[in-house]
Parts: C-alpha cells; sequence; structure tokens
C-alpha cells in the first residue's frame, strides 16, 4: 500500500513533488515498555548536510525520485531549444507558453485525480468541447447572460463526470468503458448542441476571451503574485512545523524551511522578472496557478484527499479503514468533468470559437500525456496536482520549440508520444524499485 490515510499530511510542495501525503506517524504515544520507532529524517537532520545528500541517495537507489526526472526534462529541452534558436528562450516566448499551457493544464488537473485512483478518463476531451460549445450555444446565440452560460457550462462538466462515475462506482463498469462510451456519446452531443453551422463564433469581449486574453501589465502584479506565494508558502510551512511539534512528531527545522523558501522565492521571482519583461501577468495563469493552490490544499490537507490516496493505494484497505469507495470515485470522476468544462472553456477563449473539432485532435493524449510526464503514478495512490503544470511545460515545451525549428506534425507526435513512454517506463522502474526496497 502506497499511501497510509491514517498518517498526517505534510506541508503543500509548489513544485509537485510527487504524491502520498503521509510523514508516517499517527500522532499517538508509543505503548509503556515498547520500544519506540525511531523516524530516520531525525536522523538525517541531526547529521546535517551529509545526512541530507545520504538520504537523497537513498532515495534514488529506492525509486522515489518525486519531480526529479521531470524538472531534469525541462531544463534538457529548454537547453536544447534555446540552443537551436534563441528565440525559444526570449521573454515573449515563454509568456505565450504561460498562456498556451492553461487549458491543457486545467483539463490534466482533473485526469490527476481520476489517476490517484489507479484509473482513466478517456471522455475528458470530448466533455471539454461540449461545455464550451455549450456555453457559446446559450451566450452568443440564445443570449443567456454570459456569466450564468459560463456557470451552466461548468456544472455540465460536473453533472457529466458524476454520470460516468455513477456507471463506474455503482454498476460496475469499468472506467476504461465508460469513459470510451462517453468520448463518443458527449461528441456526439457536441455536434447536436452546435447544430447545422457547426461552430460558433466568441466575441473578443465575451466573458470566456477576456479570461484568456487579459494581461495584467503592472510590474507590481506579477512580482505581487510571486510574493503572495513566497508568503503563503512560508506562512503554511512554519505553522505545520509547529502543529507537528506539538504534536511530537517529526517536524522540519526552521533552516529547513527558510532554505526552501528561498529556492521558491527564486524561482518565481524569476518567472515574474520573464513575464514583465514582455507584457505581464495574464489572467489565465493566475487562475490556473490558484486552483492548482486550493487543489493542492484538498489533496493534502483534508480527509478527502487523504480518501483519495487510500483508495488508490489500497481499495480494501480503505472499505475496511470505512471509507465510502462509490462516494470517492463518483466525486473524483465529478472533479474530472468539472476541470475538463474549465479547461475547454479556456481552449475555447484561446480561439474564441466552438466548433466541431473542439476537445479533439490530439488535446487527450496531452492532457493525460501531461498528468503522466508530471509524476503521477498510473497505478494509482501517488501523483500531486502540481504534476499537471509540470507536465504541461514539458508538453507545451517541446510543441513551442519544434514549432519555432519548423518540424513538421508527425514528427511533434512521434516525439510527444516517445516522452510519454519514457515517463510510464520510468514510473514503472521507481515503482519497482520501491517495491524491491520494501517502501510500496
Amino acid at each position: 500500500m502506497s499511501h497510509d490515510p491514517g498518517r498526517a499530511d505534510p506541508p503543500a510542495d509548489p513544485a509537485g513533488t510527487g504524491g502520498g501525503t503521509g510523514d508516517g506517524s499517527t500522532g499517538q504515544e508509543p505503548a509503556r515498555g515498547a520500544m519506540p520507532a525511531v523516524d530516520t529524517r531525525l536522523l538525517v537532520r541531526e547529521e546535517g548536510i551529509r545526512g541530507y545528500v545520504g538520504e537523497f541517495r537513498r532515495k534514488l537507489r529506492s525509486g522515489e525520485l518525486g519531480s526529479l526526472p521531470v524538472v531534469l526534462a525541462v531544463i534538457i529541452i529548454w537547453t536544447v531549444f534555446g540552443s537551436l534558436n534563441s528565440t525559444f528562450l526570449s521573454a515573449q516566448n515563454l509568456s505565450d507558453l504561460s498562456q498556451q499551457i492553461v487549458g491543457t493544464g486545467m483539463i490534466a488537473v482533473g485526469i490527476v485525480f481520476v489517476l490517484l485512483l489507479g484509473e482513466i478518463d478517456l471522455s475528458v476531451g470530448s466533455v471539454s468541447g461540449l461545455c464550451a460549445a455549450i456555453f457559446a450555444v446559450l451566450n452568443v446565440l440564445n443570449g443567456m447572460n454570459e456569466w450564468l452560460a459560463l456557470l451552466v457550462a461548468i456544472a455540465g462538466g460536473a453533472v457529466v463526470g458524476l454520470i460516468q462515475g455513477f456507471f463506474f462506482a455503482k454498476v460496475g463498469v469499468p472506467a476504461f468503458v465508460v469513459t470510451l462510451a462517453g468520448n463518443l456519446a458527449w461528441n456526439g452531443l457536441m455536434l447536436q448542441v452546435l447544430g447545422t453551422s457547426g461552430t460558433v463564433n466568441i466575441p473578443s469581449e465575451s466573458i470566456v476571451s477576456r479570461l484568456y486574453s487579459t494581461i495584467y501589465h503592472s510590474p507590481a502584479a506579477a512580482y505581487g503574485t510571486a510574493a503572495a506565494g513566497v508568503a503563503l508558502f512560508l506562512a503554511a510551512s512554519l505553522l505545520d512545523a509547529r502543529r507537528r511539534r506539538a504534536a511530537r512528531v517529526p517536524s522540519r527545522p526552521v533552516a529547513e524551511i527558510v532554505l526552501r523558501t528561498v529556492v521558491i522565492a527564486a524561482l518565481a521571482f524569476a518567472a515574474a522578472y520573464i513575464l514583465n519583461q514582455y507584457q505581464g501577468l495574464p489572467l489565465a495563469l493566475l487562475i490556473f496557478l490558484i486552483l492548482l493552490v486550493l487543489l493542492d490544499f484538498v489533496l493534502r490537507r483534508t480527509t478527502y484527499g487523504r480518501r483519495i490516496f487510500a483508495v488508490g493505494g489500497n481499495i480494501e484497505g480503505a472499505r475496511r479503514a470505512g471509507i465510502s469507495v462509490p462516494f470517492v470515485r463518483m466525486s473524483v470522476f465529478s472533479i474530472a468533468g468539472t476541470m475538463a468544462a474549465i479547461g475547454g472553456i479556456f481552449l475555447a477563449g484561446q480561439i474564441q470559437s466552438a466548433s466541431q473539432t473542439s476537445g479533439g485532435g490530439n488535446l487527450l493524449m496531452n492532457v493525460i500525456a501531461a498528468a503522466v510526464i508530471g509524476g503521477t503514478s498510473l497505478f494509482g495512490g501517488r501523483g500531486s496536482v502540481w504534476s499537471a503544470l509540470l507536465g504541461a511545460l514539458v508538453i507545451g515545451s517541446i510543441q513551442s520549440g519544434m514549432n519555432i525549428m519548423g518540424v513538421s506534425n508527425a514528427v511533434q507526435f512521434m516525439i510527444t508520444g516517445s516522452v510519454l513512454l519514457a515517463a510510464v517506463v520510468v514510473d514503472s522502474l521507481s515503482r519497482r524499485s520501491q517495491k524491491a526496497a520494501g517502501r510500496a
């Protein structure tokens, strides 16, 4: 079992360093006369830098790679394309990239939730197109208030996910079959909603278009967002350490928290600087980051989040612990449908239209690839919503770099597929190493 629902959750990690939420302690005092278990992290911290280096080596040997492979992948991709064409690392291209990955990243977040259960959702592409079509038809063709149309479209995604979750959790139809059928059915419903015209153009002044295209040009917006994110991370880390000390369980020392905060601050302000070198902070990126923080809190800090990890790690153990497995499954598929709807709305705002091709093409493969490449395990019980951001960044970087180099779509598909296969191989080898080390 890769996750214990009874364990306390660690501090939130914006870098998306991987799955699980436990710290290995129940918070209970050992029975009198019993030998208390020694937390290896206490020994590591007593040894200082040498201890951390040794712990890092042990994690590599046991297959606990976290976000290391995807971070290295981003560095390699940016280095290669940057050396081939300086335009790739320009502020304009990186700023455009930060906007372009939002739609895919939103849908990938929903896929992360499903993968944590060890399942798959093949319908998210069609659901995203359907919800974009619902908004366009209600608002543009029928004159419904744009905010109401937006809420109806997002609610539609939640209902679609709930329906699929019902057939999976209650009826017992495999998720693969349910969502494959949904992929066809929701695509057909989208065509029906669009009608004979097949395409509905969304005005540039529409809320959907503005959600994607709005950019805050003031440098204070980007730097302020970076500062707020760093402050939130520091406060959460300090509060978590104090809570753990009060419960007499291992906690991060202040020096380590400060070091981690400095690293996060360097990355955040570097990103803000790059954005300000072009136009500023895109609203789409800001919304994406806010949703990631909120959903990360749900997964890592709530009982519901722990139950998702528990069901994905060991379904029978979750049942015996009193967790309602059907509820967790249905709610997770509803979340996936909701995020597909939101992602579809942003994709529609990007091209300012909803058409018969919405949600089609290689969108489904890209969102699944983003979740897996970002570090979420296909075997369930291990992953993070930040995987969606990292994976979407890898996919988006590859596509952006190859577009700049003039590489054909055929080659792009082959390279993206190879990267996805490599991510799955790393996940499989990591899981095998953890089993061999007795940690899975």
